[in-house]
């Protein structure tokens, strides 16, 4: 599934190479702003939800937009949002997840900006309804965290888990919690009206981090864990024993694989748009004209 993502992901600039030998057909019609708001659901891809699609882990969305068309088709597009993403290994239908019994929870803040294609122009005097796609960059804060065996909400950078910083694991660098995502998606787009847009959108986001779950290679001897970050790290690092209910459990052997260090993590949303078509208010460019007619008239 990743590797068809990324396909995807590579494709988008053929398609819109495609569309922009239309782009700059037709002057006619002038730019636009919009501004608005959007809200949808969110969900994560990675070590501990290995489903693109999963049954279970949608959290809310919400966030504001705004874009700049320099024409019917192609825009710029910038944005904030905020999510929470989730996963257990309690709810994996494989066993060795069900086995690892790791967990996290996270709050996440995204600010992006990116291309928008519009497969057919749409404007005020031209298609109400259009395809679209998109692609950017984004940059994102998160801090994942787990509930421990008393139900106390634990985070777990501090913890090292997988021995990130420790000077035995030189190899092992201390992840940081800001990071940059490549968004890409698309969507369709109504024009309601003379004022608004609505969008209906699926935008994934490949982050260049394995650790938004705070799970990506192999356990390191929890032992030395412990000495160098004390017991609650070693507790955190491993849960097998709190499913079989084991006093003293023996716990993995450095070098067992904990997570999937092939690939990075993913997040996706999906949601609904509302913009204002803000040249449906007086466009700057008239406003100008008609103050000032001698400075803009051939702009």
């Amino acid at each position: 599934m990743k590797r068809y993502l990324l396909s995807i992901l590579l494709f988008l600039p053929l398609l819109a190479g495609a569309q922009l030998n239309n782009v700059f057909l037709d002057r006619s019609e002038q730019d636009h702003h919009e501004f608005g708001l959007t809200f949808g659901v969110a969900n994560y891809y990675g070590d501990l939800q290995p489903k693109l699609f999963p049954s279970y882990g949608y959290m809310p969305m919400v966030g504001i937009v705004y874009k700049y068309f320099m024409n019917p088709h192609l825009g710029l597009r910038f944005g904030a949002s905020y999510t929470r993403l989730t996963a257990a290994d309690s709810l994996s239908s494989i066993p060795a997840d069900v086995a690892r019994n790791l967990s996290f929870t996270t709050n996440l803040f995204e600010i992006h900006g990116g291309l928008e294609l519009n497969f057919w122009p749409i404007d005020i005097m031209r298609n109400k309804v259009t395809p679209y796609i998109f692609g950017g960059i984004s940059a994102f804060y998160f801090n994942p965290y787990a509930q421990d065996s008393n139900g106390s909400k634990v985070f777990l950078r501090p913890l090292s888990t997988e021995g990130e910083g420790l000077p035995m694991y030189p190899g092992r660098k201390q992840y940081s919690l800001v990071n940059i995502a490549f968004p890409f998606g698309g969507g369709m787009k109504f024009f309601i009206g003379k004022t608004i847009f609505v969008t209906t959108e699926i935008g994934f986001r490949y982050t260049n981090t394995d650790y938004l779950d705070d799970v990506s290679t192999s356990y390191v001897n929890l032992d030395t864990l412990a000495a160098y970050k004390g017991q609650l790290a070693k507790r955190m690092a491993y849960r097998g024993n709190e499913v079989r209910g084991v006093i003293d459990p023996v716990y993995p052997n450095y070098g067992v694989q904990r997570g999937d260090a092939s690939s990075n993590d993913w997040y996706w949303f999906a949601n609904i748009t509302c913009t204002v078509y803000l040249k449906a208010f007086g466009g700057t460019r008239e406003y100008l004209k008609t103050k000032c007619p001698g400075f803009f008239k051939s702009w």
